[in-house]
């Protein structure tokens, strides 16, 4: 389910450690007051724990608050682990990040530059 929306929906990964007791209107805090970014928009922001081995989503669906949660039976989530920020991500990202990679690749080829020839 969670690659179904994230597939189809803009995804912010939320850098640095989360309290995962946090709830819709704590995490909804975060987003607002340290990131500022908007709780309300069609984005899909994933939060993660010190353990690694679970991460919430917080999405709004214009009636009200999705709260997803996830955690790995066996493994654990690559996770940036900068100071907190929002890092959003491309499909390519999500997917290696659900399949317990890192979101950056170091030998991935990246995208070229608009407009750059030979």
């Amino acid at each position: 389910m969670l690659k179904d929306i994230a597939n189809n929906t803009r995804v912010y990964l939320v850098t640095g450690y989360t309290d995962l007791r946090r709830g819709i209107d704590g995490l909804a805090a975060i987003v607002q007051g340290q990131l500022l970014l908007d709780p309300f928009s069609k984005v899909l922001f994933l939060f993660c724990g010190r353990r690694c081995d679970r991460i919430k989503g917080l999405l709004w669906e214009g009636d009200g608050f999705l709260l997803l949660y996830k955690r790995l039976d066996n493994g654990r989530f690559q996770w940036p682990r900068s100071e907190t920020e929002a890092v959003m991500l491309t499909s390519q990202q999500i997917r290696w990040l659900l399949e317990g990679l890192k979101i950056e690749q170091p030998k991935a080829i990246r995208e070229g530059k608009p407009g750059a020839m030979y």
